[in-house]
């Protein structure tokens, strides 16, 4: 008797694994270009390879290839045979005049994590990082050099935040704890938003002096008080309407997070709020690629450090005394993380 003959499963390439294996060269290419002012030159209109060439001091070879390649993923755009131009979304994000350039952040991969990956199998098989990022002198240089590049990455989140807080309509003193500050984007957008807000910006010293110089060149440096020193020694102060922990918990792990969310309760006044920026896991931890990658880069630049899922983080509140753990929907990677500290 004839066997049924199995209906023909779905057809199977190798087409998306083999994408994964160069997924190392478009940041490498982004950051070379960006590097030789490419954005920056076609911002003014359509150009030649030559005439990119002749300003850049890159060869023609070189612009050629790498350019040809960025309008395969949309980056690039031929304007005619001879000609490129940038795309939407180069144009906003990759010309490094403009408030929302994030070209900055491909030199921090390019230089300081893909190095530390390359080493991925011995950390794997070892548990342990290629450099811890909360070790000195080592982190605070780690940091130093790209807090400012990631600046237009959490503008908008804060400004979403603000917009929640209804920062503008207040009327009274408004004090900000802005926790492991870096480019000091979460408290000096809120003080945007009114004459009202003053900030006390907590990191290491010399990532602070990053902190005062974008608030200087914001108008806001009369309004920053700084407190250098590590997250669980620093002086927070007290009576603080607000704290913003913005991507620091991920590096410190769940111990030094519990004890750190303990520090910003005491810190804060009754009714002050607390607001956590992460890369959240869903709760089976499936997802979303970019938080489960981020937990990776963890494993590789940090002892302790995760992604976390938003009901771990709400227990760590809970149990420090936070009440109302609630999520805050804001352009960005992840949605922000509220609780509030009783009256």
């Amino acid at each position: 008797m004839t066997q049924p003959t199995a209906a023909p499963g779905p057809h199977v390439t190798p087409e998306r694994i083999m994408q994964f294996a160069f997924a190392f060269a478009p940041p490498l290419a982004i950051e070379s270009c960006v590097r030789f002012g490419v954005f920056d030159q076609l911002d003014s209109g359509p150009k030649t390879v030559d005439e990119i060439a002749t300003v850049s001091g890159a060869s023609v070879r070189g612009l050629r290839s790498i350019m040809n390649m960025l309008v395969g993923l949309g980056l690039l755009a031929k304007a005619d045979e001879a000609r490129y131009t940038l795309t939407p979304e180069s144009a906003a994000f990759l010309v490094s005049s403009k408030p929302g350039f994030h070209g900055g952040l491909f030199r921090h991969m390019t230089t300081q994590l893909m190095p530390n990956w390359l080493q991925m199998p011995e950390i794997v098989r070892t548990g342990k990082p290629a450099r811890a990022v909360n070790d000195e002198p080592y982190g605070s240089h780690f940091f130093e050099q790209f807090v400012e590049s990631i600046f237009p990455m959490s503008y908008m989140a804060a400004n979403g935040l603000g917009d929640a807080l209804e920062i503008a309509d207040s009327s009274s003193p408004i004090s900000v704890l802005d926790i492991g500050a870096g480019s000091g984007v979460w408290g000096l957008v809120l003080a945007l938003k009114s004459p009202h807000v003053r900030i006390t910006a907590v990191d290491w010293p010399n990532v602070l002096t990053v902190t005062r110089r974008i608030a200087e060149r914001m108008g806001l440096a009369d309004r920053l008080e700084t407190s250098p020193g590590d997250l669980l020694e620093a002086d927070f102060g007290t009576g603080h309407n607000v704290a913003t922990i913005g991507h620091i918990l991920h590096s410190e792990g769940e111990g030094r997070s519990r004890e750190l969310l303990k520090r910003t309760f005491d810190a804060l006044a009754p009714g002050g709020i607390v607001s956590i920026a992460e890369f959240v896991c869903n709760d089976d931890r499936t997802g979303p690629p970019q938080s489960l990658i981020f937990s990776v880069n963890m494993l590789v630049n940090s002892d302790d450090g995760d992604t976390y899922t938003f009901p771990e983080i709400s227990e760590w509140l809970q149990d420090a005394g936070f009440v109302d753990p609630r999520l805050l929907d804001v352009p960005g990677p992840s949605p922000l993380i509220l609780a509030t500290r009783p009256d």
